[in-house]
């Protein structure tokens, strides 16, 4: 059970980037531009997220859901696939968003 939700992140991800192959949202549209923009999106959360550790604000929480794996401390493996995740999914928004705002300037 400690997979779980390492395996649910996983299977999201997997959802994107069929998400974003199909319609060439991000990565399909511009591979190195994306690549950039993926990479800085994850430090800076992953930067913030140790802030808030070191500060004493954030704090893993504990559940058998989970690896228990950590990258630093209270900074589990999880937290860097979910990040991922979420810059992934913001950056197939806003390319799905430009597409459909390109098709509505051409009517």
């Amino acid at each position: 059970m400690g997979l779980l939700y390492l395996a649910a992140l996983l299977v999201s991800l997997a959802g994107m980037v069929v998400l974003d192959r199909g319609y060439s949202l991000f990565f399909w549209r511009d591979p190195r531009r994306a690549a950039i923009v993926l990479v800085v999106g994850v430090v800076f959360f992953l930067a913030w997220d140790v802030v808030g550790i070191t500060s004493g604000i954030f704090f893993r929480g504990q559940t058998e859901f989970m690896t228990g794996l950590l990258v630093f401390t209270e900074l589990p493996i999880e937290e860097i696939f979910f990040l991922t995740l979420l810059c992934y999914l913001t950056m197939n928004l806003v390319g799905a968003a430009g597409r459909l705002l390109e098709k509505r300037a051409t009517r």
